[in-house]
């Protein structure tokens, strides 16, 4: 049988490693007056996810499509997957039950009969793009065959009603976590690696992940955050946007495309889609600080909790100002490990660490605050966390 699998999709800004902090935050500052987190910047999920673990309810919400399936298998699906509609077509399937059952039918997926040649083998693989105007090394020939192959199997049995849509998110999500495992990239897919590395050359794998149950009615969304902000009543509002101007939309370009599937028009050496409605004017200088006071104006949640590093394009009187519309807010600032997207990285960081900061505050009110007023500033350890 398959073996468990955590979230496991790269990315860059996880919150993984801050989870204690976040929580430690969340549970000094709220008063058990919470019932329903937004994570309306889900990227993988893995706040979100968190909280649904605690007991909560949880809103998730991300403009990229990748994100909203990544979100869709591990936040909505609240309980076992049966995959009945599946009997028939997978000798076997039926002699199993429970987590045993889906990686049962994981592993057929894994050894399909033949291969298909789609459109990842087409334009992302060194074979499947060599007579093209750009040739491109993003995945080893097999393992483009392979995606191309599972992805368009999982489209035939959604949309002949073989399996549910939880049962659709939750193999779609799989096979993307699989496929940024054996991506020939360091990391992320702005550029791809001249040679196949090691990690690349190993046998793309569907692996089991575990089903987080619970009775909540948890939802996820796929939109601009501006257009779906009060969509559901939600407590406390956590957000982690953008810190640079790097845009996530070219970044994770393919996993976009293996999400959708929908053959788009590419264009240039990586072969990136069209993603002018994906920009995001929090990786804009001159935009940012009215988009962010866009959100911290509108929301009615009770509380916000905000994520920003001390390297995002606001600075730390700027995040606090605008949140001082809404009320007295405090900084939390945590020193820890700069995260490098490859062993091999070489970029010229003047240090090997820097600091989260999470913004929190009480919403007390919606007004303008006179500027000038300084708020405090609270570092906290890794020790205070842990006790």
């Amino acid at each position: 049988m398959e073996k468990e699998e955590k979230m496991c999709l790269n990315y860059i800004g996880s919150k993984f490693s801050l989870l204690n902090f976040i929580h430690f935050v969340f549970k000094k500052e709220t008063k058990g007056d919470v019932e329903t987190v937004g994570d309306l910047f889900a990227g993988t999920g893995i706040v979100g996810l968190s909280f649904k673990q605690m007991g909560f309810r949880v809103i998730s919400n991300d403009i990229q499509y990748y994100s909203y399936v990544i979100n869709k298998k591990f936040i909505c699906t609240n309980k076992l997957l049966e995959f009945n509609g599946l009997i028939n077509e997978i000798p076997g399937l039926i002699k199993f039950s429970g987590r045993e059952k889906i990686s049962f039918l994981l592993s057929w997926l894994n050894n399909p009969r033949s291969l298909e040649e789609g459109f990842i083998y087409q334009n992302y693989s060194p074979q499947g793009s060599k007579e093209k105007e750009f040739e491109r090394m993003y995945f080893s020939d097999e393992n483009a065959k392979l995606i191309d192959t599972i992805r368009l199997k999982i489209e035939e049995w959604y949309k002949k009603r073989k399996i549910l849509e939880e049962e659709y998110f939750y193999l779609l999500g799989t096979l993307l976590e699989a496929a940024d495992k054996i991506a020939n990239t360091a990391s992320v897919y702005g550029a791809f690696l001249k040679k196949i590395k090691s990690s690349a050359k190993k046998r793309l794998e569907l692996n089991y992940n575990p089903i987080y149950v619970s009775n909540k009615e948890n939802k996820v969304f796929n939109e601009d955050i501006l257009d779906m902000l009060n969509k559901e009543k939600i407590d406390l509002l956590y957000l982690d946007p953008p810190y640079n101007a790097r845009q996530y939309a070219p970044n994770y370009h393919i996993l976009e495309t293996i999400a959708r599937y929908d053959s788009p028009k590419i264009f240039g050496k990586t072969g990136l889609r069209d993603y002018s409605k994906q920009k995001s004017n929090f990786c804009i200088k001159s935009k940012v600080k009215e988009e962010f006071k866009k959100v911290v104006k509108k929301t009615n949640a009770k509380y916000i909790l905000l994520s920003y590093n001390n390297e995002g394009l606001m600075s730390i009187n700027d995040v606090q100002q605008i949140l001082s519309l809404r009320g007295r807010p405090k900084t939390f600032k945590l020193r820890y490990k700069r995260f490098k997207s490859d062993k091999t990285e070489k970029r010229n960081h003047k240090s090997d660490f820097t600091y989260e900061y999470l913004h929190f505050v009480k919403c007390e009110w919606n007004k303008e605050i006179p500027s000038g007023e300084e708020f405090p500033i609270i570092e906290i350890t890794e020790d205070e966390i842990k006790r």
